[in-house]
């Protein structure tokens, strides 16, 4: 059983793709399940093999400790710590080859709270997992916020300590030359350097530490179109093959 948690910021896709990653499972013939881990969460695309709503529930968690929306969710998530063996025992009775995690919108629970790691290592147990995380394309297109995405990736590889693929979503709404532009940022530091202008020495050296971090080159796809979801697999599958420190010789594919 192998475990893919969706990461990134709010409104970057996260709901969709899991929903259309599923159903590319789904329709390869390969058991896929499906957890929704976001008790704020007022509908699903999806039918969830667990939901995390039916223990913990951010809407009543707000009211009850007359919070707001951020806070309740953040305390709602620590809510689920509560209930660990309960939702432990449901979890372990998924029988899948794949199991994808859809998270919370916040994602500071994963890229700074200790609560987020703690959950993800629950839900896991000893299964090997990865994480995909989502660059959204409307924030991607700008040279600095391309790095800022980086840098949240980072941060939540080194905290969870799992795999991460980075996944440029919502690429059906970018114009050629802006995903050309993007892709070539993740291949070439210094493209992305041209990109910034000018900027000082330490600005360089972890711009240049960024993407030599970087296990493979960002995949665009797009949940709408569903395409980009044959290279999204088989990234998926250098890891699960090869573990983390798999390389791939290919080049970046447009969609």
């Amino acid at each position: 059983m192998y475990f893919i948690f969706i990461l990134g910021t709010a409104g970057s896709g996260k709901t969709i793709l899991t929903k259309t990653l599923q159903e590319y499972l789904l329709d390869n013939e390969m058991d896929t399940a499906v957890i929704n881990l976001d008790p704020a969460v007022e509908s699903l695309p999806y039918r969830p093999d667990f939901d995390v709503r039916d223990y913990v529930d951010a809407f009543e968690v707000m009211e009850r400790y007359n919070l707001g929306p951020n806070s309740a969710l953040i305390a709602s998530v620590d809510l689920i710590l509560t209930r660990a063996s309960e939702i432990k025992s449901e979890i372990d009775q998924i029988e899948a080859n794949y199991v994808i995690v859809d998270t919370p919108g916040q994602i500071e629970l994963f890229a700074y709270r200790d609560t987020g790691r703690i959950v993800s290592q629950l839900i896991t147990g000893n299964n090997k997992s990865l994480g995909l995380f989502l660059f959204d394309s409307y924030l991607a297109k700008e040279a600095r916020s391309f790095i800022s995405l980086l840098l949240l990736s980072s941060s939540i590889k080194f905290r969870l300590n799992i795999p991460i693929i980075n996944v440029l979503s919502k690429a059906d709404l970018l114009k050629d030359d802006e995903l050309n532009k993007i892709l070539s940022w993740s291949e070439n530091a210094e493209n992305l350097i041209d990109e910034l202008g000018k900027i000082d020495e330490y600005s360089i050296e972890l711009v240049n530490l960024l993407l030599e971090n970087l296990s493979s080159p960002i995949i665009p796809v797009s949940s709408e179109e569903g395409k980009g979801y044959d290279e999204l697999y088989a990234s998926i599958q250098r890891v699960v093959a090869g573990g983390e420190d798999y390389l791939t010789e290919e080049p970046n594919p447009r969609l």
